[in-house]
């Protein structure tokens, strides 16, 4: 990677960001009233498209500039701490950045969130069915009842009697009223709903353990087919395996956690660096302040990009139809902000309740304080909710307020405000206050609605992109707010099932539905119950296309014809698996396996990198297995088989270079080899980097030896295995060691690479190649020690990534998701949650950018990669005829892209591989001339 090259083009971005504004004029005739409050001033600074924020491309600057590749490449390591870099400039310029050559590299809440109950991850149970409290999208355009005021009035509604519903932590004791809180939520499953409303002097999350443990007994398994999260034994790792206190990487706010801590999910940014990077949880993106913006706000901003903002990278000519290199939203707009005029300089920034699809951001205005700002973050959220214990509420903008509208009130104790911003986008806030009373929420500026005193209770806020139908929607579920999520799933024959469950707290919490944004995977796989819930309301997603709003408590998706039949041999669509080879194809594999055979397996494993040690023990697996039962020679094999037995058993016995140690601050198992100091190391797995990646090699070398040789399947041998399981995919919730699925993203629909390193673009992946592999090897350990829930959950999770891949990442030409001027890449590069970029971490060649979604190539890579795509890749890129012909590719890419080709056209494929005077230096090392012909052939 060039530094020099992204330098010029972080300046243009800067140059591109610096903020441009003009007046535009405000209508200063209206009176500041109640119903229509307009800024107390007669203009209002407007921010010119795409020129708020900062757009942060540089890849060396994304806190993980490590990938593997075949060819030995030098990759970036930085001289400064990207989380120290200044965070005023577009992206801490002042770093300074070299390309270094590193040849070595070559060769407490967790426990008790889903017992027994909701979504079953520990049990296995989960709903079969949910109702959606009669409401449908129909009746939400339904006319509002005489009780409700039309807009033309203005009614403060005095406080009930008794309140139902609040939704904010208590404060000062249970003996006052105005420092008491009570939160009322939901569990619905099997077709009944469980509500619990209970004081607490923690936030509503442990009334959702309440709930989950009185929902239990209601909850039934789903019917028919196989539980695909049935847990392993959640015992202690290895004796082999030295605990270590110390990580390098320190947990800020969220210090007292000792419960295993989700290092690869969406809500990072709240509890690494600076604290202020942002939570994506699609389409909303939300960052602490911490001070910043037009507004000088300390509180939680929200934030909505769309697609005028985004600023597209350079075209690429050698890339027939010229697409973009990238795309990328700005960082740091400020449409809206959740804050408190008690919030300054000495607030403090918490994360609680730390779960796989959610997690509560505290704003505190000190250390201690019990007044606080509880943000859920759940993945799809529909609103915004901050629920405030006695705090002056201050919803802040720093695009800055045109018009406030005091709108009707949508239900009785919830009081509604349409606001208008500069960019001409349209904003609802909804005021929920535990003591009934109108909050009289007053416009005092163009950046500040302030609300009263001492308030305790709840504000919703949400983005309105369709008008009066959408407001009306919106009214419907305002109020409730998704709290918790858990996934469920099943296999039955070839057919896979999942669920995402959602647990919801609020005002009328039984009665009022709740309201969540479905990505395009999870819409396109819907069920027919699932999909009648869906609304007319879209809005963009940062890098997944337009997200839908759906009604309703549970989602339910189908992934039909899953692999369950793929084994160990060559897989395609058609034809499935091919178990035995002809009599010719055995010959050249036969005549040729020993060239690869008597390569020295203990040499080629003994490495500093559990990555490429790991590739290496995979691909000496493949060439046993290939020459063995797809070449019917076990004898041939069998030293071979020895050797692999031998070197594997280096690993297990933990005296490799870098021996593997269990964090028991994150709770992981990983590398020792960043505790010398180089966070780089082994391309980061020392935190938390890529452990799908490289434990996926491990996983399936060993599925293949335990298939050959059922002896080797000692308790120690699966201990050790099944610690590599649980370390990246964990079926089990209630782990104590290990957090549930680490790597793979149940939302998402694959997995993310990046661990703990502070990232402005949000965690990325860039090999979905190595992604499916990891799938795949679960699939095909559990398999082999006959664990029926693990390979289900492998088979479940390959067709979750066809979906998802095909959707977001391997784009064919009708491609809905990616811009219509970036899908001519084919595959999209890196995929962040906040960007796309056409590169990889190592080297911008096509080869590289291309290849990296290829290897290793499986009996699973066909399933995921359709032919209709590669076919399209090939011709567009590679052919013969292309600007960059696979033929005139050099070194261990120009195997992988042939093996490839064996996807769409075997023949040729075979061809290269089967030429005599074949040249070795074309096969990566983490592959073999033995299995790609097998490939070929099968």
């Amino acid at each position: 990677m060039a530094s020099k090259q992204w330098t010029s083009s972080a300046l243009l971005m800067w140059l591109l960001a610096a903020e441009r504004v003009y007046s535009a004029p405000v209508t200063s005739s209206a009176p500041f009233t109640e119903k229509t409050q307009y800024p107390p001033t007669t203009e209002a600074r407007i921010l010119a498209p795409g020129t708020q924020g900062f757009y942060p491309t540089q890849l060396e600057r994304e806190g993980h500039p490590w990938k593997p590749t075949p060819t030995g490449l030098p990759y970036a390591t930085p001289h400064t701490d990207p989380a120290q870099s200044d965070p005023e400039s577009p992206w801490g310029l002042d770093g300074v950045w070299d390309t270094l050559d590193h040849p070595e590299q070559v060769p407490d809440h967790l426990l008790s969130f889903l017992i027994p109950g909701f979504g079953a991850i520990a049990s296995g149970q989960a709903p079969s069915s949910v109702p959606v409290s009669a409401y449908t999208p129909a009746a939400a355009t339904a006319t509002p009842s005489s009780a409700t005021p039309s807009e033309d009035q203005v009614t403060t509604h005095d406080a009930p009697t008794s309140t139902t519903s609040a939704h904010t932590k208590p404060t000062a004791s249970a003996s006052s009223s105005a420092s008491q809180t009570t939160v009322s939520s939901t569990l619905v499953s099997s077709g009944t709903s469980t509500t619990s409303s209970t004081s607490t002097s923690d936030t509503s999350h442990s009334d959702i353990s309440t709930t989950l443990s009185v929902a239990q007994s209601s909850v039934t398994p789903m019917s028919g087919g196989q539980d695909v999260f049935v847990p392993l034994a959640t015992g202690p790792v290895p004796q082999t395996i030295s605990v270590r206190n110390d990580h390098p990487v320190p947990k800020k706010g969220i210090e007292t956690v000792t419960t295993p801590i989700e290092t690869n999910k969406f809500y990072s940014g709240l509890f690494l660096g600076s604290q202020s990077n942002t939570t994506f949880t699609h389409p909303y993106g939300l960052a602490w302040a911490k001070g910043s913006g037009n507004a000088g706000s300390w509180g939680m901003a929200i934030a909505h990009n769309e697609v005028n903002v985004v600023a597209n990278g350079p075209t690429n000519a050698n890339i027939p139809g010229n697409p973009i290199q990238y795309y990328v939203n700005p960082i740091a707009i400020q449409h809206m902000i959740l804050s408190a005029t008690e919030l300054t300089s000495s607030t403090e920034l918490t994360a609680e309740n730390l779960l796989p699809f959610s997690a509560d951001a505290v704003l505190k205005p000190s250390s201690g304080s019990s007044q606080r700002i509880t943000i859920p973050l759940v993945q799809g959220m529909g609103y915004v909710t901050g629920m405030y214990t006695n705090l002056q509420p201050l919803i802040q903008s720093s695009v800055f307020f045109t018009k406030l509208v005091t709108a009707a009130q949508p239900r009785v104790g919830i009081w509604k405000y349409k606001v208008t911003l500069a960019d001409q986008t349209s904003w609802l806030v909804y005021a929920i206050p535990q003591d009934g009373k109108d909050p009289d929420f007053r416009l005092e500026s163009n950046s500040n609605l302030r609300g009263p005193q001492g308030w305790s209770g709840t504000i919703q806020i949400t983005k309105n992109p369709a008008g009066d139908s959408g407001e009306k929607l919106f009214d419907g579920s305002a109020g409730v707010f998704a709290l918790e999520a858990a996934v469920s799933g099943s296999v039955q024959d070839r057919t896979g099932t999942y669920s995402l469950s959602f647990a919801k707290a609020g005002n009328k919490v039984q009665d009022t539905p709740l309201m969540m944004y479905a990505l395009p995977h999870h819409v396109a796989s819907f069920d027919e119950t699932t999909k009648n819930r869906m609304t007319s309301i879209t809005l963009r997603s940062t890098t997944k296309g337009n997200a839908t709003a759906v009604v309703g408590e549970t989602w339910s998706m189908v992934e039909p014809d899953l692999p369950t039949t793929m084994g160990f041999a060559p897989w395609s669509a058609s034809s499935g698996s091919a178990n035995s080879l002809s009599a010719a194809a055995q010959k050249v594999i036969l005549d040729v396996a020993p060239t690869e055979l008597n390569q020295s397996v203990d040499q080629q494993s003994n490495l500093n990198s559990m990555y490429y040690s790991g590739k290496a023990l995979s691909k000496f697996a493949t060439i046993v297995y290939t020459v063995n039962k797809l070449g019917g020679n076990p004898s041939l094999s069998a030293t071979a088989l020895q050797d692999l037995k031998t070197a594997f058993a280096r690993f297990i016995d933990n005296k490799q270079q870098f021996p593997l140690v269990y964090d028991n601050v994150w709770k992981g198992v990983v590398s020792s080899a960043s505790y010398g100091g180089d966070s780089g190391a082994d391309f980061g797995n020392t935190y938390y980097n890529d452990h799908h990646f490289h434990y996926g090699y491990f996983i399936h070398a060993a599925a293949i030896i335990g298939q050959l040789d059922p002896s080797w399947l000692t308790a120690a041998n699966k201990d050790w295995i099944n610690m590599l399981v649980r370390d990246a995919g964990n079926s089990a919730a209630n782990d104590p060691y290990f957090p549930f699925s680490r790597a793979f993203d149940w939302f998402h629909g694959h997995s993310w690479a990046k661990g703990l390193f502070e990232s402005f673009d949000g965690k990325d992946e860039e090999s979905t190649s190595e992604d499916t592999m990891f799938a795949y090897a679960i699939k095909m350990w559990g398999q082999t020690i006959g664990d029926a829930s693990m390979e289900a959950r492998g088979n479940l999770m390959l067709g979750i990534l066809r979906r998802s891949l095909h959707n977001y990442f391997l784009m064919e030409s009708d491609n809905k998701n990616q811009p219509e001027n970036f899908i001519a890449n084919k595959v999209t590069g890196i995929l962040f949650e906040n960007k796309v970029d056409h590169t990889t971490y190592f080297g911008n060649n096509l080869e590289y950018i291309q290849g990296i979604h290829m290897l290793p190539l499986l009996p699973s890579s066909a399933f995921v990669r359709s032919q209709n795509f590669v076919r399209e890749e090939w011709n567009a890129l590679f052919a013969d005829t292309a600007t960059t012909p696979a033929s005139g590719v050099t070194g261990g890419w120009k195997g992988v892209l042939y093996a490839n080709l064996a996807i769409i056209d075997p023949a040729s494929a075979w061809n290269f591989f089967a030429q005599s005077g074949f040249d070795y230096s074309s096969i990566d090392g983490g592959a073999s001339r033995v299995w790609y012909l097998a490939y070929a052939a099968g």
